[in-house]
């Protein structure tokens, strides 16, 4: 690690620069001056056992790449499956994926080879790409949500209201908001000196814990960095509780209960991909406000949940309850035997 402490009266003759701390100078533009690197961190006090801990999150990874490649694959080739629910379910599966891989490789590189050490750059590309999917994969389970208003409240003009140039704009809106709101955060950053410590919380870098190490004024970052995360994530889960809230009340409007069941089934996957992909995010945020002080282990072991749990269990959920996806993977597989009957509920 390179430090680079630039002082008055070791260097009378060099132009000030901008204050990081007491008695530290830094040169403007500067935010490699004090720390050249970030070290990003396992899992606290189980560093002794990074090469155990890390065979679970191995076999998670492989999973994640198997799952969400399968269902693409599945989706691409299978033309009776290219309507709204499973193109929805595609981009979600790519959005997976994406933040699989800007995530895993990272964690087992410091369980594997204790590599520890980012760059700026690196951490803040990593960081960007992470919310950057993040925010996709909320958007599109927000626009899953939709998909399953329409198929029942209105049934009949479901093919009508979701053509394929309404998803395509879905899709354009939801890659113009995120890159919106996300491209900003890094040149943001990078007006940041940082001199107190270059040791971060988590296993990947993440804008909130970039901005805790930083020994400049962090308002504009936490204001904006606020606001993105309430316009993105937050307006989609309150969005994705008023769809629940109009399909509950068109179920309840059903006259037979097999009819009740039957539509709130089509909805089952939908709503694990919900809760799989808020509920930590919401504990996380609840324990840092208003819980107890816990062990670190403890937040990070959620904020891992958050990144990774998703990716991992979206696949599985929707293969075990979708018939039609279960059918074309075994088609895929087995290519002999007779093609299965698919009857879509919509």
């Amino acid at each position: 690690m390179r430090f680079s402490l630039i002082s008055e009266q070791e260097h009378p003759l060099r132009p000030t620069g901008k204050a990081c701390g007491a008695g530290i100078l830094l040169p403007t533009n500067s935010t490699k001056a004090i720390f050249s690197t970030f070290l990003v961190t396992g899992i606290p006090g189980l560093e002794t056992a990074h090469i155990w801990i890390s065979i679970p999150f191995c076999t998670m990874f492989f999973i994640t790449l198997a799952g969400n490649v399968t269902i693409m694959t599945v989706i691409r080739r299978e033309r009776t499956l290219r309507v709204p629910m499973y193109l929805f379910l595609a981009m979600l599966a790519a959005s997976d994926l994406a933040l699989s891989l800007f995530t895993f490789p990272t964690m087992l590189g410091i369980f594997w080879l204790d590599a520890r050490e980012l760059t700026f750059s690196a951490c803040f590309t990593q960081m960007f790409f992470i919310h950057t999917f993040q925010d996709f994969e909320s958007a599109i389970i927000l626009a899953m949500a939709f998909d399953r208003y329409v198929a029942i409240s209105h049934p009949l003009h479901y093919s009508s209201i979701l053509t394929n140039s309404v998803i395509s704009r879905i899709g354009l809106a939801i890659v113009v908001r995120t890159l919106t709101v996300q491209v900003p955060l890094p040149f943001l950053l990078r007006r940041l000196c940082f001199c107190h410590s270059n040791v971060l919380s988590h296993s990947y870098c993440l804008h909130p814990d970039i901005i805790k190490l930083s020994c400049s004024s962090t308002r504009i970052n936490s204001i904006f960095g606020l606001f993105v995360v309430l316009s993105t994530m937050g307006l989609d889960f309150l969005l994705i509780l008023f769809s629940y809230i109009l399909i509950l009340k068109t179920v309840l409007n059903i006259a037979s209960f097999g009819g009740r069941l039957k539509a709130l089934n089509t909805c089952i996957s939908h709503i694990c991909a919900v809760i799989l992909f808020f509920t930590p995010m919401i504990c996380l945020s609840i324990l840092h406000r208003f819980g107890p002080k816990l062990p670190s282990h403890i937040y990070v072991t959620l904020a891992n949940m958050h990144f990774l749990i998703p990716p991992v269990m979206n696949p599985i959920v929707y293969v075990v309850k979708t018939k039609q996806i279960r059918d074309k993977i075994l088609k895929l597989f087995i290519k002999k035997g007779p093609e299965s009957q698919v009857t879509f509920i919509t």
